[in-house]
């Protein structure tokens, strides 16, 4: 097959292009060139978490692969056979890191999908609820169950999470492959609000700082106008080597799920970081969009390998978002149209190819 090149300056110039490039190699089978890796960055080239990602999704497909390794700008990735099976993807094999287990799993999720056999997978010494990336819940709770509709079966279990900057946390995944194209989706309504889920999670810490993350949350939320029959809430303690917390809001409606998280840190206030997951729901629901600026990132891949026609309607279109699409077609024949401005609500259609590998 003929060689993608791409430039990993591009856009954002960050990990995403890595992770979205070697997703669609190893789906696809076209050897990748890429340059420039994580251009835009403080330290660019790869970090040992993207190395991680590089040798996870290596080890499905039997990859040939020069220039994976610590602050490589440049890596030629050459997919031999796409396998499924069981593995296990070490984020600390190279030195303590709390990379995200999350973003490794989206990385190898889409070709495993179309493998010929079940996929099992352990994530290990990573992180779970680390800045820049979607935490555990978000993937969990938000992004599976949608792709789900379209027909993508995965599971994801949280064996122990972890915080920056220490990690130490464990992810596991089942993924089952399709025998069929994913259906396209059409979501540019959200329908009716089913309910509002707050979860208030800890580790290491005293329960009450996440009562009252809890409690500054729904306090919010009622004055926002929702109804308190609405507002579901979970409060945890979750095993962990190391200390953090989380809020994670997740608005469920008749026809889509949107997530909202904010992480705590050293000096925070719980109730600050009861206020950044609010607020980033309050932006959300401002609009009449149903998809959330981050699930659109994560959607478009699969709408342009379902059958068919395939359109999404976001609260805000992100440079994320964008990228993403233009690495889609530098590997795949699917075109894509956006129709609003950075930072705005956007709708994003493209024709889906009705994709399946011949094994």
């Amino acid at each position: 097959m003929e060689r993608v090149t791409i430039d990993g300056s591009y856009g954002e110039g960050g990990g995403q292009i890595l992770r979205s490039s070697l997703a669609l190699s190893t789906l696809t089978g076209k050897p990748l060139k890429i340059f420039n890796i994580r251009a835009g960055r403080k330290n660019p080239g790869l970090r040992p978490q993207h190395l991680t990602a590089v040798r996870a999704a290596a080890s499905i497909c039997n990859a040939k692969v020069e220039g994976a390794k610590v602050n490589s700008t440049d890596l030629n990735f050459e997919p031999q056979n796409l396998q499924g099976g069981n593995f296990i993807f070490d984020i600390s094999a190279d030195q303590p890191s709390a990379g995200s287990g999350t973003l490794v799993f989206q990385t190898v999720f889409p070709a495993l999908l179309f493998a010929q056999q079940s996929s099992f997978i352990r994530i290990i010494r990573c992180g779970t609820h680390v800045p820049f990336s979607p935490p555990y819940d978000y993937i969990a709770r938000v992004f599976l169950p949608m792709v789900q509709t379209m027909g993508a079966k995965g599971d994801l279990i949280l064996v122990k999470a972890g915080w920056f900057p220490r990690g130490g946390g464990e992810i596991e995944a089942s993924i089952h492959p399709v025998n069929q194209p994913l259906k396209p989706i059409n979501l540019t309504e959200r329908g009716s609000l089913k309910r509002i889920w707050v979860l208030s999670a800890l580790s290491n810490l005293k329960r009450s700082i996440a009562v009252r993350q809890a409690n500054q949350a729904v306090n919010r939320l009622l004055k926002m106008g929702f109804r308190q029959s609405e507002i579901e809430v979970d409060i945890r303690e979750i095993p962990s080597p190391s200390t953090g917390t989380v809020v994670f809001i997740a608005a469920e409606f008749e026809n889509v799920i949107a997530g909202f998280s904010s992480l705590g840190e050293l000096g925070k206030p719980a109730e600050k970081v009861a206020d950044e997951a609010v607020e980033d729901f309050a932006e959300y629901w401002r609009t009449d969009a149903p998809i959330d600026k981050h699930l659109a990132d994560q959607l478009v891949l699969f709408m342009a390998l379902a059958n068919g026609k395939s359109v999404i309607k976001t609260n805000a279109l992100t440079q994320h978002t964008l990228t993403h699409i233009w690495v889609i077609e530098r590997f795949l024949p699917a075109r894509f149209e956006v129709q609003g401005n950075l930072g705005e609500p956007a709708t994003i259609t493209v024709e889906g190819l009705g994709f399946l590998r011949q094994n």
